[in-house]
């Protein structure tokens, strides 16, 4: 994508005057602003989106398509918190209808995954107060015995949240003991939307929005990343996902220590806000753009295939998004419960690498830093041995 691709959408002459000088902005480099975004939202066509949103993308990645072999683990879906969007917990007096996983049962299934080239294992779940600090330090300890180089990247400002206040240590203690005891980087998840009145129809009693933004900033300066995420469609309005967004920026601006934002779709199956219509895969598309758009100071804009399926993924792809996560086994139960597209949601390496090259992309497996492990634009499938179903063997990492 070159200069030419938004010379021509300034030469369309139903081109009013504010997407015109949100355009010239974009193509000078230059931040644009909260009003900008809004206006983003309310007023801008897809395929203008999807230009300047393409246009950054290529500024920064060419077309460079990542994704990473990781394993997602969710140590229970019983909860303290009843979040109305929630398909997956289940409340602790409804304790039959849930799994409370111990350390030696996570570690059981870890080992499933021993001589598989896995980079990262993905542990989040619901809160509760049996699965505290010594819980999640002996087991994060105990990862690394086991497998010393498997990254951990393991729950959100929810459960640390949670977690330290029962064991009344503050926050920077608390992620400190929790660094040295292996945990390597944090999820995204439990932003939701920041604003408090949407936040507390939707996630009350949660972590709240300048909780959870100060515990990634003790985290950044403990000298480790992170990701952000936004739950987006359904009670909020688009200057609520401004508002979300700004916030994500300022203390990007302030830290630098995010890594990749990741929209994430409201599925309304089996939950409390299931009268709520979803909405459609081009206000996806629109919301992938704008985000590319608004975040200058994101490396990354990630797609979570497994939520919206392998086609918008696919999509996706030409509306800022450059990262569409990993080869992920079919232990995840988030999406799934809540009514996703991917109601098994595991492909092997072969078949990711080839969902990235069918759209004219680049793909390249990264670890959980984002460093490039295997570059797999001219790889020959045809010569490898197959592993289970989920990963595929290579006879060499490159780096």
């Amino acid at each position: 994508m070159n200069r030419n691709s938004i010379q021509t959408v300034l030469c369309e002459s139903s081109l009013d005057s504010t997407l015109r000088l949100i355009a010239e902005k974009v193509e000078k480099g230059e931040r644009i602003s909260n009003e900008d975004c809004i206006y983003l939202y309310e007023k801008a066509p897809l395929g203008y989106l999807g230009t300047l949103a393409n246009y950054i993308r290529e500024q920064k990645h060419g077309d460079n398509t990542f994704f990473n072999r990781n394993f997602h683990v969710e140590p229970t879906n019983v909860c303290v918190y009843t979040c109305t969007f929630c398909a997956y917990s289940r409340l602790i007096k409804n304790r039959d209808e849930g799994w409370e996983l111990s350390i030696e049962q996570i570690l059981d299934s870890i080992k499933k995954y021993d001589g598989q080239t896995v980079t990262e294992v993905h542990i989040t779940g619901g809160v509760v107060p049996k699965q505290n600090f010594d819980f999640y330090t002996e087991l994060f300890r105990s990862i690394k015995k086991h497998r010393p180089e498997l990254h951990i990247k393991a729950l959100t400002p929810v459960e640390y949240h949670y977690i330290f206040k029962k064991a009344k240590l503050s926050y920077e203690e608390g992620m400190r003991q929790m660094i040295e005891s292996g945990l390597d980087s944090m999820p995204g998840g439990g932003a939701e939307i920041f604003y408090p009145e949407i936040r507390d129809q939707i996630a009350g009693g949660k972590c709240s929005a300048d909780e959870w933004l100060e515990l990634h900033e003790i985290f950044h300066k403990l000298g480790k990343r992170s990701n952000a995420t936004m739950l987006y469609g359904h009670i909020e309005q688009y200057w609520h996902r401004v508002d979300h967004l700004r916030q994500l920026r300022e203390l990007q601006d302030k830290t630098g220590g995010f890594q990749t934002f990741i929209p994430l779709k409201f599925r309304n199956k089996n939950n409390q806000l299931s009268h709520l219509p979803e909405v459609s895969a081009i206000e996806d598309l629109r919301n992938y753009a704008i985000s590319r758009i608004y975040l200058d100071n994101f490396d990354h804009i990630k797609a979570y295939w497994p939520m919206i399926g392998r086609t918008l993924a696919q999509l996706s792809l030409a509306f800022g998004v450059d990262d569409i996560d990993g080869t992920i086994d079919d232990t995840t139960k988030i999406y799934t419960m809540a009514g996703s597209e991917e109601q098994s949601p595991s492909l092997t390496t072969e078949e990711l690498v080839n969902l990235i090259k069918e759209v004219g992309r680049h793909p390249i497996e990264r670890d959980t830093l984002y460093n490039v492990l295997t570059d797999f634009k001219d790889y020959d499938f045809s010569q490898e041995k197959k592993a289970p179903r989920g990963f595929i063997e290579l006879p060499v990492i490159q780096k």
